[in-house]
């Protein structure tokens, strides 16, 4: 059985999932009426991956003979002035999530709640990629500047990207 703390901590968690995959689709919408599509299709699969991250706490959670408790999302931002200002954010709600699991991580710890420890060891390796993702598509944003050609190319880039089911749901 898993304890109250976990099973709130857990459920806080999943809510940050699912408000994680309600910002990058409000993300992907905003770029898919600009045009630029391959943009929008990198936040849509981010959206289907933050979804698959809700689904892998609640599965685990579950798991334990915890109770999951949704609550409502927060609404979030709906525009953004640039490709650079929505990488920018993505960024740094992802350093948020860190710091989020970090602190799950650490509850565990205090609770000796080590199979939860150990489930989430798959998360902070998840977040150590999401943030490289981040900064990497910020640095090439900065690097190409104003360049039409150049965006259009990141973006054409940017459209290939395709959904890879998580590692966690793919065992289950």
């Amino acid at each position: 059985m898993i304890s109250p703390k976990i099973q709130d901590a857990l459920n806080a968690q999943i809510n940050a999932e699912f408000w994680s995959a309600y910002l990058y689709l409000s993300m992907g919408m905003h770029f898919e009426a600009e045009g630029r599509t391959g943009i929008a299709n990198w936040f849509r699969i981010q959206f289907k991956e933050e979804q698959a991250h809700a689904e892998i706490f609640i599965n685990y959670l579950l798991s334990r003979g915890g109770r999951v408790e949704l609550k409502a999302i927060e609404a979030v931002p709906t525009t953004w002035e640039s490709p650079l200002a929505a990488f920018e954010a993505t960024l740094e709600h992802e350093e948020k999530v860190t710091a989020m699991i970090n602190a799950l991580y650490a509850l565990a710890e205090q609770e000796h709640d080590y199979a939860t420890r150990g489930k989430l060891d798959w998360f902070v390796a998840e977040q150590v990629e999401e943030e490289e993702t981040a900064q990497n598509l910020i640095d090439r944003l900065k690097l190409v500047g104003d360049n039409g050609l150049a965006l259009f190319m990141l973006d054409q880039e940017l459209a290939t990207r395709v959904y890879n089911q998580p590692a966690p749901l793919a065992a289950e």
